[in-house]
């Protein structure tokens, strides 16, 4: 059995479409704490977004040793290196959305496969993500349409639906975009045999 530790609706969406029998469970893991204290030693974003995903694999696996257990994260790396954190707010989504306008960031997604408490396999990728210049009305009417599906999206937005208005280019896997490296995990599961070669 594979467990997604996340109630993330695009992962969830993802692994359904792509025919992969689950159960999604939520880790609640400080996320804030541990990309801070990540932050203060000076680590990649890439070693934050493999960090929580392991995190939060690590945990719902001690919990359901006999299972797989999936964990995943993204980032959002800014143009001048800072990181984007989940809105939770409609002022920070605001905000959020006005500094990534008119310029190209890095998203970048990690999974994480535990079994038994131990890790058994990892995968990272990564995309580049160009945002036009957005108007306040257009930022106004985007978020009004999304509601408060977006507030809890590194970056604002849903690639996969009205998000997808936000870009003028992107290079990378529409799956890392949408936070998870998707073909790599498949992958695996055909390797050991949870789903069909």
């Amino acid at each position: 059995m594979l467990v997604l530790a996340s109630q993330s609706a695009a992962r969830r969406a993802m692994l359904s479409a792509a025919g992969v029998p689950h159960e999604a469970l939520p880790a609640h893991v400080d996320e804030e704490g541990i990309t801070a204290g990540l932050i203060a030693e000076q680590a990649s974003p890439e070693r934050i977004a493999d960090a929580l995903a392991e995190v939060k694999a690590l945990k719902i696996s001690r919990q359901h040793p006999g299972a797989l257990v999936l964990g995943a994260d993204s980032v959002v790396v800014t143009a001048d290196g800072s990181l984007v954190n989940k809105p939770e707010t409609r002022p920070r989504a605001e905000a959020q959305l006005r500094q990534l306008a008119g310029t190209t960031h890095r998203l970048i997604s990690a999974a994480v496969i535990c079994e038994a408490g131990k890790p058994v396999w990892r995968q990272g990728g990564a995309a580049r993500l160009k945002m036009r210049t957005l108007s306040d009305a257009f930022i106004t009417r985007y978020l009004d349409a999304e509601g408060d599906a977006v507030l809890g999206c590194v970056g604002c937005y849903r690639i996969e639906g009205l998000g997808a208005q936000l870009f003028s280019r992107i290079d990378g896997d529409q799956f890392v975009i949408r936070g998870l490296p998707l073909l790599a995990v498949l992958d695996y599961l055909r390797v050991r045999g949870m789903l069909p070669s």
